[in-house]
């Protein structure tokens, strides 16, 4: 009897399993190392996820003699499978031996759209820089007054501190439902390794812009969602294709502008909406996001030179009722009985002064190498707002470019380009500010940039 089809709206189950020979599991496990292969088979062969990754073992009513012409004949048990892997581990061997032991041997049967979510996980964390993301600040908006018949958008409360609570399983019904009814997607949430943020992982199998009459993986997109702990922000991946079907990138982009259309509406409640605002921060850096964005940590609000009051090794902080020792203290002058050293030039005072203002307003941020670079060009902008009717000014535009713009601008600084002194704290960091106008002096926030 054939199989019946029935058409449907639901999210897809983690247990539907995908054929081993689809061209699709192949090119997502083909981009992990051997390294990467052998640690999700032993996340796989876990007793937790048996309900959803278990492995194809030798069956109860079969011997072993059934399966000599196999290749890979199947394991007795699920200890001795995970004994092999092991053993695998500490030997040397190519990526396509472990390939093909998974689907011609152990996962034969085929993988579940689970197991493929744990592996596209694995390469995130593998490489960090795979993905470009953007952010975005939760606002909440103004109620409408029900006697109210006009048809004006919402107003942004900027007055109110209200953040939405999010619970995953109510926002994934409530995304499905809103935002992507007709869409035929597999949702993963996952917490991060090392970052304090909760990543949801959605795989468009189908979408109402396919024209094939069939459900296939040729142009199925994957896109990723970032919670960050105590923070009312949300990163959001661009949608990445499996295939090169034609009009990806028109269709990635109404994809990407309809999830950033229906997560505030998945968050919202009755009498409670929210809205998304671009903060115009763009990286593929996903730790520098958390340290601009996060909140779950004692960096967020602690740029430029507060940084130093962020280290949990330092007990001291201005907040402390016992004043705290200057952070500079310990390098300059002639105090705690340290010898003073002979006569210096003029040029060497300059070049040690330079250094520690560059200290004082950037702490131990904004330095080259510290991994915070975003991998892109970073803009910032600044103009003093035009010409007045009584005194005529000059129009400055600047502009900085760069992978780490910040730390460029403290090496200006170092070497005296830059007065470290009056220098405004938007060029430090220490302001939250990536984007934004100066007029009459003051840094003007652009477009959700907080300020």
């Amino acid at each position: 009897m054939p199989l019946i089809t029935i058409p449907t709206t639901a999210r897809l189950p983690s247990s539907l399993r995908i054929d081993a020979q689809n061209p699709a599991v192949s090119k997502i496990l083909s981009r992990l190392s051997r390294a990467s292969l052998l640690t999700l088979a032993l996340d796989w062969l876990d007793e937790d996820n048996q309900s959803l990754a278990a492995p194809f073992l030798l069956p109860d009513d079969h011997d072993e003699d059934d399966y000599d012409d196999d290749a890979f004949p199947p394991a007795p048990s699920l200890d001795a499978l995970r004994q092999l892997y092991t053993d695998l581990q500490a030997r040397k061997g190519s990526k396509r031996d472990v390939l093909d032991r998974f689907l011609e041997g152990d996962w034969r049967h085929g993988l579940t759209l689970y197991q493929l979510a744990m592996a596209d996980l694995q390469y995130l964390h593998d490489h960090p820089l795979s993905q470009k993301w953007a952010a975005y600040r939760i606002t909440p908006l103004s109620p409408r007054d029900p006697s109210d018949d006009t048809t004006d958008p919402p107003v942004v409360d900027k007055t109110s501190l209200v953040i939405p609570r999010f619970h995953p399983s109510t926002f994934l019904s409530a995304l499905q439902a809103r935002v992507l009814p007709d869409v035929k997607a597999h949702y993963n949430f996952d917490r991060h390794r090392t970052l304090p943020l909760l990543l949801l992982r959605i795989f468009i199998l189908d979408s109402p812009y396919n024209t094939t009459t069939t459900t296939t993986f040729f142009g199925a997109r994957t896109v990723y969602l970032a919670f960050p702990d105590a923070s009312p922000h949300v990163f959001v991946s661009r949608p990445q294709s499996l295939g090169g079907a034609a009009g990806a990138g028109a269709e990635s982009k109404s994809l990407h502008a309809l999830l950033l259309d229906g997560v505030p509406k998945a968050l919202s409640r009755p009498r409670q909406r929210f809205a998304l605002r671009s903060t115009k921060l763009v990286t593929r850096n996903l730790e520098e996001l958390i340290a601009r964005k996060g909140g779950a940590q004692r960096t967020g609000a602690a740029a430029g030179g507060w940084g130093v009051y962020a280290d949990e090794k330092v007990r001291e902080s201005p907040l402390e009722t016992v004043l705290p020792t200057p952070p500079l203290s310990e390098d300059g002058g002639d105090s705690g009985g340290r010898k003073r050293e002979g006569p210096t030039s003029g040029e060497e005072r300059a070049v040690k002064r330079a250094r520690l203002v560059a200290r004082a307003r950037f702490g131990g941020s904004a330095r080259v190498g510290d991994g915070k670079g975003s991998r892109r060009e970073a803009e910032g902008d600044g103009d003093d707002g035009g010409t007045s009717t009584d005194k005529w000014r000059p129009y400055v535009r600047l502009t900085f470019h760069g992978t780490h713009v910040f730390a460029g601008i403290r090496q200006l600084v170092e070497h005296g380009i830059i007065d470290g002194e009056r220098m405004p704290g938007w060029m430090t960091g220490e302001e939250g500010v990536t984007v934004g106008a100066v007029r009459d002096g003051r840094i003007r926030g652009f477009r959700g940039s907080g300020v």
